[in-house]
């Protein structure tokens, strides 16, 4: 059979769960995995541009915000070679980590907003405490499976799935501070979509544990859709599966989401990462997303509302926003203008 019949099948015969319409809101002020000022005021950005109004518009969906996460850390004395900021990092996601799997607990999608990419040590870990048969799709420009031997910045948001997976836990030195994250994860359930800028060795980690990945140039060619069903048939062929979505705003081309730290052109158009969430959606196995990595010290007024917006059009279309409108509840007729 060839690969695209396999994906025509993969997507008419996809199970679909009923979508959980409630939520838990996480902001993660944190700025430390990386270099450039900002990043940590993007929650309360978030929220300035109503961020719980946005997601209020959606028909049935409940709403509870979790307030931030406690960012503060004890001034430990630890040095790892090309590690910058390991004892706040590490404090920051312990405290997620808990954070998320109380949401999780709580019946609702746990949606983090940060923040920098780091802090998917958190989310992810907090995930997989409470669902062990879950799922990540990483959408990013980056592959963030870098160790301290490995990058090239020594920060630590280009770290997070190698501290995450078990795989690649020989590869790290022992972590002081780090004692209550142990890698779990295990690589074979990790899938990458919309990378352009993947180092030597993320590259040799990716092909060596055969991680299904959709770069831009494999999107063009299959389109987003195709592409996602078939990250979801490998990870997931029995299609029952939670769903963790850590979307860095990056993913998204420069010209759509300009204020971030690191932003390279030639990325996914806002409508491909729109339609990408709906599908992610419309499974009905969405239990958790980041989002990360806008920071609004970057760029002018118009960057930042930009920017903002993406984010905001990327977490509706997770939660259910439709795009074609949804009718009120009780009426079956349209209003009728009446003359007297």
């Amino acid at each position: 059979m060839n690969y695209i019949k396999l994906l025509n099948r993969t997507m008419s015969q996809a199970k679909k769960c009923e979508p959980l319409k409630r939520v838990g809101i996480i902001g993660v002020p944190f700025e430390k995995g990386q270099k450039k000022y900002g990043v940590n005021i993007a929650p309360a950005a978030m929220r300035s541009a109503g961020l719980i109004e946005h997601l209020k518009t959606i028909d049935g969906l409940d709403i509870k915000d979790y307030g931030d996460i406690d960012t503060t850390a004890t001034d430990a004395d630890v040095e790892v070679d090309n590690m910058a900021h390991l004892p706040q990092v590490s404090a920051c996601n312990k405290n997620l980590s808990e954070r998320v799997s109380q949401v999780l607990k709580d019946g609702r999608v746990a949606v983090t907003i940060g923040g920098d990419h780091s802090i998917g040590v958190g989310t992810v870990d907090g995930h997989y405490n409470v669902n062990q048969d879950m799922i990540l799709i990483w959408v990013d420009a980056h592959a963030d499976i870098n160790t301290n031997k490995t990058s090239g910045s020594g920060s630590v948001h280009g770290m997070p799935v190698a501290l995450l997976v078990k795989e690649l836990a020989d590869y790290w030195p022992y972590l002081p501070t780090m004692d209550w994250q142990v890698p779990k994860f295990s690589i074979k359930n990790l899938g990458y979509l919309g990378l352009r800028s993947v180092d030597n060795y993320e590259r040799l980690a990716i092909e060596k544990y055969n991680v299904p990945t959709f770069a831009m140039e494999d999107i063009e060619e299959h389109g987003i859709r195709k592409s996602i069903h078939h990250i979801l048939q490998v990870l997931d062929p029995e299609m029952n599966k939670p769903i963790h979505v850590s979307f860095d705003i990056d993913s998204l081309d420069a010209l759509e989401a300009p204020s971030t730290g690191t932003p390279v052109r030639g990325g996914l158009t806002l409508r491909e990462a729109i339609s990408l969430m709906e599908i992610i959606y419309s499974t009905g196995r969405l239990r958790a997303i980041d989002l990360v990595e806008i920071n609004p010290a970057l760029g002018d007024e118009s960057d930042r509302k930009r920017t903002i917006e993406a984010g905001l059009c990327v977490l509706k279309a997770a939660l259910g926003f439709s795009r074609r409108g949804t009718a009120p509840r009780g009426v079956l007729d349209l209003p009728v203008q009446t003359h007297n």
